[in-house]
């Protein structure tokens, strides 16, 4: 089991010429992802890297059975490739682009209210099974099989985290980058709840920002609900107030949005916290020891 994509998914590629999508595609596909197609309307009927283009989503549908969607489109028409995308039936739609109209965001998520379209991004490096598929930019070199399970909102801080843990001979389950735009797709709570339910997770690692309680409330969660261990980083200790670091939602608007504020909250709850990213690898192993210990002497009792 993994979370969201694993080698049985069906992926096509939204803007699929295009320049960027061009050369992540080719990556995903040497990492043995299965891309069947790719959409750029006015092209369909052509080939790409060897695959079918095709006008729309539903054509795409229809002709491979695609149920997962690599979203590459810009910014200004993103939302409406990510309408399309759903409206033809896709189950996972990932959207890598940033800047993304807020409005935009704000509308669609309504509109999509009910749906069962999981939407990772925007503003997302993407989603990863190590081993198995690839839907993003993330460099798939350093991500190795394992039971660790990683949600972000920075994309170079996954690659850093995944970096660390791979070096440390710990592998991933399922990194998904949820995006750093303001309006998410999909959110913290949500991802931790499929890794808590997914058998081939044992710990999980949550990186995120300043701004907003999204983290403390998901960390909220996992305490009275997940029976798996999570290691926490908040971006952005030394941020100050009202100014916009990197990611467009990472703004400390009062003092509970502060990285320190929001760390100390997400101990309190009794999570493993990490207070300099030079550490996050070390800490996860940390973890993962002791509840190896934990479960090796429940087993003994």
């Amino acid at each position: 089991m993994s979370v969201y994509v694993d080698k049985d998914s069906k992926v096509i590629i939204q803007g699929f010429t295009g320049q960027h999508a061009t050369f992540h595609a080719e990556e995903a596909m040497g990492f043995g992802t299965k891309i069947v197609g790719g959409v750029t309307p006015g092209k369909g009927g052509s080939t790409h890297l060897g695959l079918p283009v095709f006008n729309s989503v539903a054509e795409a549908v229809d002709a491979t059975g695609a149920n997962v969607s690599g979203i590459f489109t810009p910014p200004a028409v993103a939302t409406d490739s990510l309408l399309e995308a759903v409206e033809a039936g896709i189950d996972i739609a990932v959207i890598i682009a940033d800047g993304v109209p807020v409005q935009d965001m704000v509308r669609t998520k309504r509109y999509l209210a009910g749906r069962s379209t999981t939407i990772i991004g925007p503003n997302s490096p993407g989603i990863i099974t190590p081993g198995e598929c690839k839907v993003g930019i993330m460099p798939s070199h350093i991500y190795s099989k394992g039971r660790i399970g990683v949600v972000s909102r920075s994309g170079t801080l996954n690659y850093e985290a995944v970096s660390q843990m791979t070096k440390l001979g710990l592998g991933q389950s399922t990194c998904v980058g949820i995006g750093g735009d303001p309006v998410n797709g999909t959110d913290f709570k949500t991802v931790l709840e499929a890794f808590e339910n997914d058998d081939e997770t044992d710990v999980v690692v949550m990186i995120g920002e300043i701004g907003g309680q999204q983290e403390v409330e998901a960390a909220a969660w996992a305490s009275q609900y997940m029976t798996k261990p999570m290691v926490a980083f908040i971006a952005g200790v030394s941020a100050p107030r009202g100014r916009r670091m990197g990611h467009a939602g990472a703004v400390i608007a009062g003092d509970s949005d502060t990285a320190t504020a929001k760390l100390d909250a997400i101990e309190t709850l009794g999570h493993y916290t990490v207070r300099n990213p030079a550490d996050i690898g070390d800490t996860v192993f940390r973890a993962v020891k002791e509840t190896g210990e934990r479960t090796n002497a429940r087993a003994g009792a």
